[in-house]
């Protein structure tokens, strides 16, 4: 009797529950999530420390060999290293525990870094020890590029994920502009300081990854099979963990695919016109300092467009937006040649740079909220080494575009160019009538 009465209640107590289920509490707010922003420090101090690396070296080599060619080699290596070893590097953060990646791959980057100052001390450093921690710092990229961007994002909920990334898109902002001054200043103090420096960053980003937990380990192939029991292949046939799955699924993306050849052609073009613009404003009686001034303006401009993110999605389609910030980068490509000086280049790219946060937290969006996890990590390398490749690209294009041509000549080529790869994917409708992906899928 007892037994049937207390049965029935928790029958209708489950009933009321299921029909009457208490609203779930709201997210913890991100300045409150400490993982977040404990993963956010590390990685700024990480890609504080990338900065750094990036202007001190060549400074160094420079000092040590008077040689331009051999200053270039550094940040050619590193490229390189870094687009050799990211198809292997997104394969790896699907197939293994990712805190341990970062930990091992900070590790390595530590010794790489803190080596310099110390050869420095025993009055041992060389030039072949410079170029060699080039690709150690490539190839640490590779691997802890895709793991950082999944490992920031883990740890918030979805309904927060536009609000986090635009936050990342600030700390990546925020080192661009300060990281090459702060280089700079370093030099100044002494040639061991900068990378005293950089091994300084690479220990805060260590510690992080050592002291914040955050889900690690990708959703196994057991995991992934489905009703029939029948393991999760691409299109293929070969299993999820094959290392080129990244660049299959961006190829069969009719979205990806156009919004990628875009960014390719916007980095390509953006690094073609640095040296022209540099040739230009010299020529105008710029002075060095104010040609730096006027190359941060993309970095000022991305600083504040990191706020604009959210008002900019809702305003327009994410194919609409890569379209409007990409033909905009025609005319600035251009401004050198417009009266002003180092004041209109500055205005122009901090026009462009406005909306680049938007562009990255669009395709941050893209991937995350209709990749799966466990093929997640070999998409975002393929992504990475796919915008990395137009850089050397548009280094290379731009020294061959001056070596025969007059800079002016050189600039509105490159803008010739860029318009014209834009035409295509302008008259095409995937771009033009791309949505963003519904929020409930991720």
């Amino acid at each position: 009797m007892s037994t049937g009465t207390t049965t029935t209640s928790t029958a209708t107590a489950t009933t009321n529950g299921a029909t009457q289920a208490p609203p779930s509490p709201p997210p913890v707010p991100l300045r409150r999530n400490w993982r977040f922003q404990a993963l956010w420090a590390g990685q700024a101090g990480s890609t504080l420390g990338l900065q750094i690396i990036d202007t001190a070296y060549p400074l160094l080599l420079l000092a040590l060999t008077g040689s331009s060619t051999l200053a270039a080699a550094f940040g050619a290596l590193q490229i390189g290293a870094s687009v050799v070893f990211g198809i292997h590097g997104g394969s790896v953060a699907d197939r293994y525990d990712r805190r341990r990646i970062l930990i091992i791959g900070d590790s390595t980057r530590l010794i790489a870094c803190a080596s310099v100052p110390l050869a420095m001390a025993l009055d041992r450093l060389t030039v072949a020890h410079s170029l060699l921690v080039a690709v150690v710092v490539g190839a640490t990229i590779a691997y802890t590029g895709p793991v950082r961007l999944l490992a920031v994002r883990s740890v918030v909920p979805p309904e927060q994920l536009r609000q986090a990334l635009a936050q990342d898109e600030a700390r990546m902002s925020g080192a661009g502009l300060i990281g090459p001054p702060l280089a700079g200043a370093l030099f100044g103090l002494g040639r061991a300081a900068p990378f005293v420096g950089t091994a300084l960053t690479s220990l805060l980003a260590l510690v992080v990854a050592v002291l914040v937990r955050f889900p690690g380990r990708p959703e196994s192939p057991a995991e992934a099979t489905d009703a029939k029991g029948t393991k999760d292949t691409d299109d293929t046939g070969s299993a999820k963990g094959a290392a080129l799955a990244g660049y299959r699924y961006l190829a069969r993306s009719a979205l990806l695919r156009p919004i990628l050849a875009v960014v390719l052609l916007i980095n390509l073009a953006g690094t073609a016109m640095l040296l022209p613009v540099m040739v230009v404003l010299r020529g105008q009686g710029t002075s060095d300092a104010g040609i730096g001034l006027a190359l941060a303006g993309e970095a000022v401009g991305a600083l504040a467009g990191a706020v604009l993110v959210r008002r900019l999605h809702r305003l327009a389609g994410p194919g609409v937006l890569l379209l409007a910030v990409s033909w905009l980068t025609v005319p600035v490509i251009l401004a050198p040649l417009l009266p002003g000086g180092p004041a209109t280049v500055f205005a122009g790219l901090f026009l462009v740079g406005l909306g680049v946060p938007t562009l990255r937290v669009m395709i941050d969006l893209l991937v995350f909220q209709q990749v799966e996890d466990a093929l997640r990590g070999r998409v975002i390398a393929a992504t990475m080494t796919m915008f990395t490749v137009g850089m050397p690209a548009g280094m290379v294009g731009s020294g061959l575009l001056l070596d025969h041509l007059s800079p002016a000549a050189a600039l509105g080529t490159v803008a010739a160019l860029l318009a014209a790869g834009l035409v295509p994917a302008t008259a095409g409708r995937t771009l033009r009538r791309a949505t963003w992906p519904d929020r409930t899928a991720a």
